[in-house]
């Protein structure tokens, strides 16, 4: 019965959008305690869902939207262990943040429209995750993003915040559209929406390879959009911009994560395109890098912890592209709950230091903030992956994922993005809480309000003990045998000592590294990157110059280009195409109004003179 309840979870968020958009400035709480006894109310059922799945197996259900005769489309869902692995995550992450934001966004003059956007966004990454069916699912989709959109411009009168937003909307943008055409080639090929359908026929040999290929690739495109892998990653830094706690929704449970469910949802097609699984882990380790790299230079906390994110999100798609569907949403799950849990520290930071971002400014917080200081470790060291903590389990099954499909060389490539984790982590760690405090408001800082600190304090038990669902427990076969959505199954989590030795000590080892690197004032790091290779830290510093080439691009290609189109559009299309019509019609009528005098004596005229002309016309021709 309870799986049949799983509609509601979105549906009440809905609801309340619905209602505290239009009536919330006559709500208790200007509709904030309507929109948390929603997504309170959605993961209440997510309980229910999951005992009924677990027990009776995965369900669908579904009716006609739309029949055509020659295509009907259904509305439905389905709910099985990959779907209830989401549901947990997005209901519970987004309960958390929206608990934290009653007091983060007090006194905002937008507090109920904050609260309805929170909804909409919860409502449409629950609807997107129960999709069956590919257009229901780019719906929802596309809503995600519009929820995206108006989080991080939430401050819209902020030049920066309104310009990272429609960086956002129109990066992304990119990768939906391919991701639409990917939908429609699959459907030419199949004549269905349907993802059981689209599945089968795949696997019967229905579909040609070229059509497998070319919608995967393009499916995959779609998803590195919304999971900001290279080289599209560049609009999730600049989304910084909204609110910390939008900042932690966003970067654990609902945009991000969007696009690697995608992929995993698909990955009956994906394991038939061997070429699109090298590309899939070829971008995923290199946004490894990226993301680890430019971490490692940041000095605004929020940006540290976005390019975190985007180097985990590298992970976990390397991870998928070496068939290692069940590491990465693993992994996914686990980053969920120790980045919401970093965020909303860094929002607990940030309340401290009177909205003061920059890292440098700070130093000396442990003492200061305890609360935060224990959430922030037990974080970033799960982060790091420092056993026994989720991040370990996680990511040693990533590695081990990549070890098994792709070899010793993408093992060391895993290994040494893992090394670059914990040193970011440390460094973090240390500017912020260690030391001494380096300005007045680190010296002034006090620990955050109760309203603040309890979610943060609820989101620390996932962050540290996620990991032992990784294991065997009685009748429980560990999260491996539990998520079993491919055909051919899944595997087992299990320690291996080629893995876990060198992943451990290694991150172990970078991790004291990076304390003793940062312990003199500006690190002892970056001076001696400076000194040496000062190149290396000022395309650091430059974001690599991608923003860079974005930008010269969007002036010199974009622009220009568009200026041409619009020239034509005047010149040609509207003053040749269709003023020249209208000039036309109305010089034909000024000439041809002579003609039409009211005089008998001028139509007779003008009927032998044309006369005269055909019977010269006549005689000269014959």
């Amino acid at each position: 019965m309870g799986m049949e309840w799983a509609w509601l979870l979105p549906a009440v968020c809905t609801g309340a959008f619905v209602v505290v958009a239009a009536l919330g400035r006559w709500l208790p709480g200007r509709g904030s305690l309507l929109a948390i006894g929603a997504i309170g109310t959605a993961f209440v059922l997510f309980w229910f869902v999951m005992a009924d799945v677990v027990g009776n197996g995965p369900g669908s259900f579904s009716r006609a939207w739309f029949d055509s005769g020659d295509l009907t489309v259904r509305l439905g869902m389905r709910v099985d262990k990959l779907a209830i692995v989401m549901l947990g995550l997005v209901s519970a992450v987004s309960l958390a943040v929206q608990v934290y934001s009653l007091r983060y966004m007090r006194g905002d003059p937008r507090f109920g429209w904050y609260f309805a956007l929170h909804s909409l966004f919860a409502a449409s990454m629950l609807a997107l995750v129960l999709a069956d069916n590919l257009l229901v699912f780019y719906i929802t989709w596309e809503l995600v993003g519009l929820g995206s959109y108006l989080l991080i411009g939430f401050w819209w009168e902020r030049r920066s915040a309104s310009e990272a937003a429609k960086k956002a909307f129109i990066t992304t943008r990119i990768g939906d559209v391919a991701l639409l055409i990917g939908i429609l080639v699959l459907f030419k090929a199949t004549g269905t929406f349907e993802l059981s359908q689209i599945f089968a026929m795949a696997q019967a040999g229905e579909i040609s390879q070229t059509t497998i290929n070319l919608s995967t690739v393009l499916i995959f495109i779609g998803a590195a959009g919304k999971s900001a892998q290279f080289p599209f990653h560049v609009w999730l830094p600049d989304a910084m911009e909204g609110p910390t706690p939008v900042s932690a929704l966003i970067h654990a449970a609902t945009m991000v994560a969007a696009g690697v469910y995608l992929v995993a949802r698909m990955a009956p097609l994906f394991v038939l395109a061997p070429g699109v699984l090298d590309l899939v882990a070829f971008i995923g380790l290199t946004t490894v890098f990226i993301g680890a790299a430019l971490a490692m230079v940041q000095t605004d906390i929020k940006r540290i912890l976005a390019y975190s994110t985007i180097s985990q999100l590298g992970f976990m798609m390397l991870a998928l592209g070496s068939l290692g569907f069940t590491a990465a949403i693993f992994h996914l799950l686990a980053h969920g709950f120790f980045k919401a849990l970093l965020f909303l520290g860094a929002g607990s930071i940030i309340h401290a230091m009177h909205e003061r971002q920059d890292i440098r400014e700070m130093g000396g917080l442990r003492s200061r903030l305890p609360a935060t200081w224990v959430a922030f470790v037990i974080a970033g060291l799960a982060l790091a992956g420092i056993f026994p903590l989720s991040g370990f389990f996680s990511k040693d099954d990533v590695l081990f994922s990549v070890l098994d499909n792709r070899g010793v060389v993408w093992f060391a490539a895993g290994l040494i993005g893992s090394v670059l984790t914990a040193l970011y982590v440390a460094r973090l760690l240390y500017l912020v809480f260690l030391g001494e405090p380096r300005s007045q408001a680190a010296r002034e800082a006090r620990e955050a309000p109760l309203g603040m600190t309890l979610p943060v304090m609820a989101l620390m038990a996932p962050a540290a003990g996620l990991g032992l669902l990784a294991l065997a427990w009685g009748d429980y076969d560990g999260f491996g045998s539990f998520l079993v959505f491919l055909p051919f199954g899944s595997r087992p989590f299990e320690f291996h000592g080629a893995v876990f030795w060198p992943s451990l000590a290694l991150a172990f080892s970078a991790f004291l590294m990076g304390l003793s690197m940062y312990r003199q004032t500006g690190g002892v790091a970056p001076a001696l990157v400076r000194r040496r290779i000062p190149w290396l830290l000022t395309a650091l510093d430059n974001k690599l110059y991608l923003d860079h080439v974005y930008q010269w691009t969007v002036d010199h290609v974009v622009l220009v280009g568009s200026r041409l189109v619009a020239l034509f559009d005047r010149a040609v299309v509207n003053d040749a195409g269709v003023d020249a019509t209208g000039r036309a019609t109305r010089w034909s009528g000024l000439v041809l109004r002579y003609h039409e005098t009211g005089l008998v004596s001028t139509y007779m005229l003008t009927i032998a003179v044309t006369a005269m002309v055909i019977v010269l016309i006549v005689i000269t021709t014959g």
